[in-house]
């Protein structure tokens, strides 16, 4: 078994292609929402007169323990989905 040399490979020149500039366009950044923290009891309550006021209503179908979210123009109850609209106030 004799060896012989290897011979060189040769490689095929490459062609290369020319770089693309790509045009980056910049997005206006996204304005964050911020977030109500609202935690603990004393979000649902108030003192009037050494007693305390519930600001929100309880659930009428759950019943009391059950506060019901305030979204502006209804009350919705976060555990059964009881929604109660709350009267349209008219002007003049």
């Amino acid at each position: 078994m004799s060896k012989e040399p290897k011979k060189p490979v040769e490689e095929e020149p490459v062609e290369e292609k020319p770089v693309e500039e790509k045009l980056v366009e910049e997005k206006p950044k996204k304005v964050k929402k911020v977030k109500k923290k609202r935690k603990g009891a004393f979000h649902y309550y108030k003192i009037e007169e050494e007693k305390p006021k519930r600001l929100l209503p309880f659930c009428e179908r759950c019943g009391p323990g059950y506060f019901m979210a305030d979204h502006g123009d209804r009350y919705s109850c976060g555990h059964c989905g009881f929604t109660r609209f709350k009267p349209a106030e008219t002007s003049g």
